[in-house]
Order: C-alpha cells, then structure tokens, then sequence
C-alpha cells in the first residue's frame, strides 16, 4: 500500500530510515536538554535491532511501547522497522486494566516501559501485567528517557529483516463503544505520508518542531515523523505546559508546532511571550476556540490551520493551506496532504454520494487508509464499504478540492428530517457579542427526532439571555436550525485527553435530556 513492497533490508537499511537522510551531523531530536543528532539517532537505532534480536524478537513479532515522548520513543521505532516488528503505542494515561487489554488484543511478546515517569513506576506494573498476559514474555525497563537506551553492539544488528510492506505500527480508537480497536498501518504507508505532511507543512531542515503532542496517538506520532522527514528538530516537551512551552518556543527557535485549540489558546496567553520564531502549525478544534486562535495567530504572525485525521486513515490526512483567509483555515478537514487520497460524502442511510456543499458521511480511500484493526476481522468489514472505502463515521460536506468536517455522525442532528451540523448552530450563537463558547447537541424525543439544546458561556461582560439568543438564531438561521433552548452554563464538562482538553458532549447531552424533560 504505498511505496515499493519489495524495498529490502539485505543491505543493513529500512525504508523508514529514508526519514533520517542526509545532514548526519543535524539534530534530529532534543528531549530534556539532550541533543541527538540524525546519524546518531539511526546507529542507536540499528543497535537497538541487534539487542532486540539478540533477545529473541523477530518479524512478525509484536512491541509494545508504554512510554512518554524521548528519544528511546523514536529509537525503538526505527529499530522495529529494520527487524519488521509491529509497535503498539500505549498512552501513558492508561491504567493496568486498559494496558492489559491492548496486550491481549495485540499479543505482544515484548514491552518497553520507564521506571519512573510522573511518579508511577510504568515498568513495576508491566511486570504484574506480564504474569497475567501469557504472549507478554519480556519487559525492558527505561531510566532515562532523555536519550537513546544503550544497547550493546550485536552481531545480530546486520541481520534485519523488515520490509516496507510489513505492519510497523498501530493506533488506539478512541473506545468510545468500549475497549479501543487498533488500526494497523504498514512501514510504507507511514514513511509516505510523514513525506507528504512534511511537504504540506512547509517542514525544511533547519526548522524546529516543538512536539507537545504524545507520541503514542496518531497525532504527536504524524507531528514528529513529519519533522524528521523535512529535516527539522523535534523538540519534545513529556508534559505539556503553556509556559514551558513559550519559553522552549524562545528558547530553541521553534518554527512549528501542532496541538490543540485549547493548548495554542493557553500559550497566546503567557504575558511577555516571544514568539517569533514560530510561523506554521495546525490543529485540532477540540473546545470551540479554532477562528479565536486562527485570528489570534495571524495577529502574530502564524499561519495555523485547522486539520482533520483519525487512527484509521492517519492524522494531518488534510489540512488548509497557509494562503488561504484565516476564517476558511480555522475549519476542520482542507485538502487532502497526498493527492491520492480520496474523500467522498454520501448519504449515511444509502450510500449515494451528495452534492457539493451538502452535508453527509465521509468516506475514505488511499494509501493512507489503514491494513485492517489488528486481531478484529469483523471490526474490519464493518468498517468498509464493498467498492473499498473506509467509512469515517463524520459528518463533512465536499467543497473545491478538499472537503469540511464537521462532527462525528453521532454527535450530528437529524432536525425535522435534514442533517444539521452542530458546528453550524455554535457558530450562529458565537456571533453574539454576549457569547465567549457554545455547543449545541441533540436530544433524541419519540415521535419529534433530535430536538437541539444550545449551551453557552457568556463573555467576560456578558449577560446572555435566552429569549434575546433565540431571536439571534432565527434572525441568522433556517426555522428548523434553531434550538429549542439556549442555557447559560460556567464552563463546559471537559476531559483531559492525550492531544489535549476535550469538551464531553456526551455529559452535555445527559444535561439536555434533564431540561428538556422538565419542559
């Protein structure tokens, strides 16, 4: 899927290792003041395949990585591509019964996991988990994150035996309907669209990406392959800090950096900030602050962009190009990064493609689409169409060369039988001068469909009243479009999740049913 299966590993090299060409000398990565460069990165690399080897791991094999952001991180990557072993990330948020099961699922023989991070000892716990797990037959334990894990040089580190076909790595679900599937992507399909993004971003060597993002999700994961493929630095922070993260901007000449609305809104925040290195970086809108931190950025001098992706189909799968106004670049979705991949829109319920412009589920295809969820054959089918595209579950609208998302399908509304966005009523109420955030979700009524509830935190100086919000909406929008009520609330329930401060629809809507009830 993507490059040339065939791509050998005869000769001591990976394809994944074309990420790290040229400019030996370079920094490829700085983790806690620890500068690694480029050519040291690939030899740690290839000794880690020897000690891996020599340990009795070999292709096909699975390794499981339960670590924060550093240089081991990248090093036990490149190091599976050369051996063609499969790496399952696990997010250092997990806990023991939710680690558990990505080893069942995964069946790894192998795990990697810090001593101490964030005061939980990650490797005591592996180790209980080991005698539960009966694949999971070693655990290696990490003491400084900071640089490469010192393996000892091995004959077996000129046996390698990946190839650009084989499966390299594999990304959590977001579990939503319970335990998260594993999405599969092969060594090709990753070093083709780190290439791609690269290349949409403007990445360049000499350019600095500041990686606040984990690498164990998709996004982070994408955020720093794509650095190295440009030829810039990743410079990691393990827990991101609004302040630290201005200071390191300052500090290292940061010229990229990807994250969350929530996490740029907090850094344009910091008094004093010096951030002028910074130029390009994208997003995800995950609290409602996109057009606030577009505008904010372009004040200063970067061009951010709105971005859309997934665990199945990679992250950074799209996004809006620097040129265009800073209003189009806050949406989520934009052009597609390799122009091989295809997006359609459809009509959930038949499947037959829609118009430009008009709102429907986006369906995937491409060599950035995933292998298949590991271990889970029928999670697989249920997720293709039968002419092969992959069905996203999100609510979009095509619109030029790229396309719109705007909500996940379950989160849309189906409003006196048309398919509204919930996007599209916020951004109505966001237009009151007395409305600093909105969300918008259904409420599902026998006999009437989703009925929309409308959630609102008022400006600092505001004073939102419901009668006065409602009339706004039906000056602005279609009769249907309008929710049936409007409710001032302090802050909205929110999770802290691995790219950042996610906002809970699902607790909105449980709130929604209780005043909706009581008429």
């Amino acid at each position: 899927m993507g490059g040339d299966s065939s791509a050998g590993t005869a000769s001591g090299t990976c394809l994944l290792d074309s990420l790290l060409d040229g400019r030996d000398d370079a920094p490829a990565l700085i983790a806690d003041g620890n500068t690694v460069s480029r050519a040291e990165l690939r030899a740690a690399a290839a000794a880690a395949a020897g000690g891996l080897a020599d340990l009795g791991l070999a292709r096909g094999d699975v390794l499981a990585l339960w670590l924060p952001n550093g240089a081991a991180w990248l090093q036990l990557l490149f190091a599976a591509a050369r051996l063609g072993l499969l790496v399952v990330p696990i997010s250092t948020r997990y806990k023991a019964p939710e680690v558990r099961h990505l080893l069942e699922v995964s069946r790894a023989r192998a795990m990697v996991a810090p001593g101490n991070f964030l005061e939980t000892d990650y490797a005591a716990i592996a180790n209980g988990l080991k005698a539960q797990v009966p694949t999971l037959e070693l655990v290696l334990q990490i003491d400084d994150l900071s640089a490469p894990l010192p393996f000892a040089a091995s004959a077996s580190s000129s046996r390698f035996a990946g190839l650009a076909s084989d499966p390299l790595c594999c990304f959590s679900t977001s579990g939503t309907t319970g335990f998260p599937k594993l999405a599969v992507h092969d060594q090709a399909s990753i070093a083709r669209h780190a290439a791609h993004v690269a290349r949409m971003q403007e990445i360049r060597p000499g350019d600095a990406m500041l990686c606040v993002l984990p690498l164990f999700g998709v996004f982070g994961f994408h955020t720093a392959l794509a650095a190295l493929a440009g030829g810039a630095t990743c410079v990691f922070m393990p827990v991101f800090d609004a302040a630290e993260a201005a200071r390191m901007i300052a500090r290292h000449g940061i010229t990229h950096c990807n994250g969350s609305d929530a996490m740029f809104d907090a850094v344009f925040k910091i008094q004093g900030a010096d951030l002028r290195s910074w130029r390009r970086g994208v997003f995800g809108d995950f609290v409602g602050l996109s057009q606030q931190v577009t505008q904010r950025a372009d004040q200063l001098g970067i061009r951010l962009a709105g971005v859309y992706g997934s665990s199945e189909c990679f992250a950074l799968m799209s996004l809006n190009p620097a040129h265009m106004p800073a209003k189009r670049r806050a949406l989520a979705g934009g052009i597609p990064v390799d122009p091989e991949i295809r997006v359609r829109v459809v009509d959930p319920e038949t499947d037959c493609e829609k118009p430009a412009g008009e709102p429907g589920e986006m369906h995937i295809r491409g060599p950035n689409l995933m292998r298949g969820y590991l271990n889970n054959p029928e999670a697989t089918a249920r997720a293709m169409t039968a002419d092969g595209w992959f069905r996203t579950g999100d609510l979009g609208y095509s619109e030029g060369a790229g396309f719109v998302y705007q909500a996940r399908m379950g989160d849309s509304l189906r409003l006196r039988g048309f398919l509204v966005s919930p996007a599209e009523i916020e951004a109505c109420l966001m237009q009151h001068p007395a409305v600093a955030g909105a969300q918008v979700v259904g409420v599902r009524q026998p006999g009437q469909g989703d009925i929309a509830v409308a959630w609102v935190i008022a400006t600092e100086n505001g004073t939102p009243d419901e009668a006065a919000l409602l009339a706004h909406c039906r000056a602005n929008m279609a009769a249907y479009k309008v929710p049936r009520r409007v409710m001032v609330i302090d802050e909205f329930p929110s999770i802290n999740g691995p790219n950042g401060i996610k906002i809970q629809k699902r607790v909105l809507r449980e709130m929604g049913i209780s005043v909706i009830e009581k008429g």
